[in-house]
């Protein structure tokens, strides 16, 4: 007998209620990446952000005043006593701006610490000497390899580096889901070691993003990638099909958006900013910024954020581990019980066989 229309009017019914429940990741994913570009991206203005004008008369602390005052909490102002201390501050990424009055004014920057963020400053000394009727002269005292002249290279690497980690996780864990976990650990180790390294062939040889350190690059971005890895296999365990998302929520949403690699969370709103200070992409963009450009003040703490999320990645897949093993044993008890009483129904049989027989 051949199939009526109502089977098939069945099955394509069942068909598309399958394809929506699976449309409802993409579209959590819009609103996801919605929210977090838009939210921290499509505002950025200035808090707290941290300037300083050199001198130590009464016209410089007037200045600094009128400029803290006029900023409405927008700029933190402060007063230095020479140009040299100043600099110090730039160089160490205590401030982003430093202005030094007086018949040719100057103002010294460090795009490589944040291009956005000495553009702000600039703008700001801009206004202040063109009142004062000077043409403003502009010293950027830590300047980016000619390679990456707006000092965004290294967060485009950063999205390099990410997209093949969390997509290398979707294929680890599709392709290689009936490997056992410490095989899946190996591939994740492996992968990260050939993501890291084309990250280096772009930052280094291919574009030229850094001039030098590029060994400590290359260490980072391992350590980066690893991270990413080893959690999102480690999630598949228990999230199955809601992997893709979290990954994404956690490496993309979160991440791209708190690394300071476009604005600098004092150009954020402040839950982007918060996460600025322990998240892994932050860790990468300002390690390899304090790696490359700044002599490695603060390297120890962007390494050790870093190595925290590897080591996360390492306790993740310590409970996933734990976690298919229970299931392994549940799933032989369940067979070894259906096989007792698969034999003890063909015993009964077998007795009533006998039984009959007799």
């Amino acid at each position: 007998m051949s199939a009526g229309p109502s089977s098939g009017s069945g099955a394509t019914a069942g068909a598309l209620r399958h394809v929506l429940s699976h449309l409802v990741t993409p579209l959590l994913m819009c609103i996801g990446m919605g929210l977090a570009y838009l939210g921290a991206f499509h505002a950025p203005e200035p808090h707290d952000l941290r300037v300083d004008v050199v001198g130590s008369g009464v016209s410089a602390q007037v200045l600094a005043q009128t400029l803290q005052d006029k900023g409405d909490g927008a700029l933190s102002v402060r007063t230095v006593t020479d140009r040299d201390i100043a600099a110090d501050h730039l160089r160490t990424q205590q401030s982003y701006g430093a202005y030094v009055p007086g018949a040719h004014p100057e103002l010294m920057v460090a795009t490589a610490s944040s291009d956005t963020s000495a553009t702000v400053v600039q703008k700001v000394f801009t206004d202040v000497s063109a009142g004062q009727g000077s043409p403003l002269q502009v010293t950027d005292v830590a300047p980016t390899a000619g390679g990456d002249p707006t000092g965004q290279g290294i967060f485009f690497l950063l999205v390099a580096v990410s997209i093949g980690s969390y997509a290398s996780v979707a294929v680890i864990c599709g392709a290689g889901a009936v490997l056992a976990l410490r095989i899946r650990a190996l591939l994740a180790i492996g992968t990260s070691l050939l993501v890291s390294l084309i990250g280096a062939a772009f930052a280094g040889p291919v574009f030229g993003l850094v001039d030098h350190g590029l060994g400590g690059l290359w260490a980072m971005a391992w350590l980066y990638s690893a991270g990413i890895l080893l959690i999102g296999v480690g999630l598949h365990t228990f999230l199955k099909r809601w992997t893709t998302l979290g990954v994404m929520l956690l490496f993309v949403m979160l991440n791209f958006t708190s690394s300071g690699g476009i604005f600098r969370p004092e150009l954020q709103p402040g839950f982007f900013g918060s996460l600025h200070s322990f998240w892994n992409g932050a860790g990468f963009v300002e390690g390899v910024r304090s790696h490359v450009y700044f002599g490695g003040h603060a390297l120890g703490g962007h390494l050790l954020v870093l190595a925290l999320w590897f080591a996360a990645g390492v306790v993740v897949m310590g409970v996933a581990g734990t976690a298919e093993a229970k299931r392994r044993r549940v799933v032989e008890e369940r067979a070894r019980e259906a096989a007792a009483a698969a034999r003890t129904a063909a015993g009964v049989e077998e007795e009533m066989e006998e039984a009959v027989g007799v």
